[in-house]
Order: structure tokens, then sequence, then C-alpha cells
């Protein structure tokens, strides 16, 4: 009996690789501020591959990137929950879509400040050469 349980703990563990990728597939399909992000995160990353960001720099520029692509998913999961809940225009359904994203917001406007910091030097040099 007891490696039965395991047996299921484990296929629920898997599985739950399975439904974060049809979530991604999703985010990726339908998700234009998703999908803008992602674009924008990978030419940032190969600028910083050009650039040779020391590996500290480059860690912090993926953790950025990652929480940022993180925000918006959790965004959009906000944003469809609510759907779910209501068609009504109504208010506090309002606040609360328009409160998440305003949390993305406000990370892509520090998201900008913390790449300006991480490429300033390099691009500096880059000039100085």
């Amino acid at each position: 009996m007891a490696s039965r349980g395991n047996s299921s703990r484990l296929s629920r563990f898997l599985n739950s690789f399975n439904y974060a990728s049809q979530g991604f597939r999703y985010l990726v399909r339908n998700e234009q501020n998703f999908l803008f992000h992602l674009i924008a995160g990978s030419m940032v990353l190969i600028s910083g591959i050009i650039l040779g960001l020391s590996l500290i720099k480059f860690s912090i520029l993926l953790g950025v990137i990652g929480v940022m692509l993180s925000l918006e998913a959790l965004n959009t999961g906000i944003e469809r929950a609510i759907d779910l809940i209501t068609e009504e225009d109504h208010p506090i359904a309002k606040i609360a879509k328009d409160v998440s994203a305003a949390a993305v917001f406000l990370f892509a406007i520090i998201s900008v400040i913390i790449g300006i910091l991480l490429f300033f030097e390099p691009i500096i040099q880059l000039f100085q050469s």
C-alpha cells in the first residue's frame, strides 16, 4: 500500500510539470504582454552576453527577467479567475485587475532601472574603446 501512495505522489508531481507547460504555452499564444516581456527579456540576455556582463550581473538580470515573467503570469491568472467569477463590470473586480496590472507595471519600471544600472558601465566602456 505504501508504494501505491508513492506512485500516486510521483504521478501528481510529474503531472504538475505538464500543467505548468500548458500554462506557459497559453501565455505565449494568448497573452501579448507576456510575449513582449519574453522577447524583451531574451533580447536583454543576448545583449548581456554580447557586452560580457559579469556572472553576478548576469544572475541579477536572470532574476529580474524571471520575476517579471512570473508577475505577468500571475496577473493573467488573477484576471482570468476574476473573469470566471463575474462577467459584469464590478468595481471590486476592476480594482483587483487594475492592482495586479499595477504590480507588473511597477516592477517593469524597477526592471528598467536595474537594467540601466547593470548595463551602464559595459556600454560606457564600449564607447571608450
